[in-house]
């Protein structure tokens, strides 16, 4: 709150809490990219970066000077959370107008800053989103587009514009924003976007159109991304699949499957498909070193249950030592496929496959 006292705060608490805030926040970001996430287990952190932003709530602008520490030494995207988080919360625009440019600065397109309006309810946050989203600086105007990603806000006519901005992460964010509201009215903007000149408005634009039901104008271009990897490669693999008929979908995995390079996108498809008579061919995937991680992604999506059966190591040497040669020193989560399949038994699934 502008202009409100400082409180009396015992150091070493108020510090404690915002690393654990900036560590607990850093983390379930990057549970939510797991494959598939675990949502239990994020919730728990959840409850956890609560509690701590909490406490960072109490001491109140005191507890500034251990979050500009915290990011001083250690720049990373939980610490830029909670410098975006404290500065909106105290509603500071000195500090909201440096967490921007520590955002500008960051090389992974602001998660943290992205993530602390996320974060913040959307009344608290919609006075900065209402500037920024139509401010003639680009990287404002992004910070704009995600926030209403990060909440489900529709701007409007506004989004007509901003699919076409002269910036490349602001069409992508917007094309994305698009696809996310169901907004029929921009198709045409949707299509005319497969053919930017940048690869990311030209995959969000195919996601677009994928969940305006116009997969099939969109799904050579997903499954152009989905085979040649990058960060959006699982996203761009679901909306192929969604995007067209299940037999064809099924031809193109096929062919993947005939390609050690593409055949872990395949397996790792097949759960996607929604179709639990597959577990049997997913454990005999499980048994080769190349496809047992993506089997047993495939296998979490299918049956999440599964997840809480003790099932998987993250030391492949544990399952055989051709595991342990494939992936080295690499982290992996592979399933043992004997005990998959004695699940399986036990459960139903493979007779009832």
């Amino acid at each position: 709150m502008k202009g409100a006292p400082d409180r009396p705060v015992v150091p070493d608490v108020v510090r404690q809490h915002a690393e654990q805030a900036a560590f607990f926040w850093a983390q379930r970001d990057t549970l939510m990219l797991g494959d598939p996430p675990d949502l239990h287990v994020v919730a728990g952190v959840d409850r956890r970066l609560e509690a701590n932003l909490d406490g960072l709530r109490i001491a109140g602008p005191a507890a500034w000077p251990f979050v500009v520490a915290a990011y001083k030494d250690f720049p990373e995207k939980g610490e830029l959370f909670l410098y975006g988080w404290m500065s909106i919360e105290e509603d500071n625009d000195r500090r909201v107008a440096e967490a921007i440019e520590l955002g500008r600065q960051s090389t992974d397109e602001a998660r943290g800053l992205v993530g602390a309006l996320a974060w913040h309810k959307p009344a608290t946050i919609a006075p900065f989103v209402r500037d920024w989203i139509g401010a003639p600086d680009a990287f404002k105007r992004f910070l704009g587009v995600s926030a209403c990603l990060g909440h489900n806000a529709n701007p409007g006519q506004l989004l007509a514009r901003l699919v076409r901005d002269p910036d490349m992460r602001v069409r992508a964010a917007s094309l994305r924003l698009a696809g996310k509201l169901r907004r029929t009215d921009l198709v045409g903007e949707l299509r005319a976007a497969l053919e930017d000149g940048e690869e990311q408005p030209r995959f969000w634009a195919a996601w677009a159109l994928t969940e305006l039901g116009s997969g099939d104008l969109a799904s050579p271009r997903l499954r152009e991304a989905a085979v040649n990897g990058g960060p959006d490669a699982l996203t761009a693999l679901r909306a192929a699949i969604k995007a067209a008929p299940d037999q064809d979908v099924r031809s193109w995995m096929g062919g993947l499957l005939k390609s050690p390079k593409t055949a872990p996108l395949a397996v790792r498809g097949a759960g996607m498909l929604g179709d639990r008579t597959l577990l049997h061919w997913l454990i005999h995937q499980m048994r080769s070193p190349a496809l047992a991680a993506a089997a047993g992604g495939a296998l979490l999506e299918l049956f999440p249950e599964s997840r809480e059966a003790d099932l998987f190591t993250t030391d492949p040497g544990q399952v055989d030592q051709a595991f342990s040669d494939h992936f080295g020193d690499q982290f992996a989560r592979v399933p043992f496929a004997d005990k998959v399949k004695a699940w399986g038994s036990a459960t139903g699934w493979l007779a009832a496959s």
